[in-house]
């Protein structure tokens, strides 16, 4: 059983358009949130997720998104949730708000969160994984650091594939994963894509100019 593992779009839908063109076949997808904030195309990537059925949880971008609060963010992160607001339609908002905040899929074998099992808004780095963060399933997979990384325990596997719309690890391609539960192994994937399209698009969505600029680095 093969699972493309995604985290952390952020309305980028040249980025998500790359990771699934380069996925290789796979028979299950799984996305640990924040589909939306940030970057020009909220309502795309939320509908590329909601057309392929793909198991999601909530990010605390989609949180803000769906509740209409911002107030613990910056400029950058209240600008795409502002923008995200304005360009979801009714439904859209609707899905965003029906996410949970943690979910099981394939029989419980795998767990979806997006920061932490105990706290979703906890920045849990690679450096942090443990074998106490996993329950009963094989695979936790979880995101919102951005920072591509996973740990093998007895106990099962701990995966952040990374961030598709907006890594933070110093490499500025799309990250994903893909997992081989009955191996019991992670393959992590980077795949480049048209940072200079989605700056301009951030131009012209009139967003912030460091959300196009942090791409370039990685950052």
């Amino acid at each position: 059983m093969r699972v493309g593992l995604v985290s952390d779009v952020h309305s980028n839908r040249i980025a998500l358009e790359a990771v699934l063109e380069d996925m290789p076949p796979v028979d299950a997808m799984a996305c640990a949130g924040d589909v939306v904030g940030y970057n020009p195309w909220p309502g795309e990537c939320v509908e590329a997720v909601r057309e392929r059925e793909i198991p999601t949880v909530m990010g605390n971008h989609d949180r803000a998104v769906a509740e209409d609060t911002a107030f613990r963010f910056n400029s950058m992160a209240r600008a795409g949730v502002e923008h995200a607001r304005r360009e979801l339609d009714e439904e859209q908002l609707e899905w965003l708000s029906s996410l949970p905040d943690e979910r099981t899929m394939l029989d419980g074998r795998v767990k979806l969160v997006h920061g932490h099992p105990d706290d979703p808004d906890h920045y849990t780095y690679p450096e942090e994984f443990a074998s106490s963060m996993l329950a009963e399933e094989e695979l936790l997979v979880l995101g919102h650091t951005h920072i591509q990384g996973h740990e093998t325990f007895e106990e099962g596997i701990v995966c952040n594939p990374g961030s598709v719309g907006q890594p933070r690890d110093g490499d500025p391609r799309a990250a994903y994963a893909v997992a081989d539960l009955d191996a019991g192994e992670i393959e992590q994937r980077r795949v480049e894509y048209d940072v200079d399209a989605v700056a301009e698009a951030v131009g012209q969505a009139g967003l912030p100019r460091r959300i196009a600029s942090r791409l370039y680095e990685g950052r």
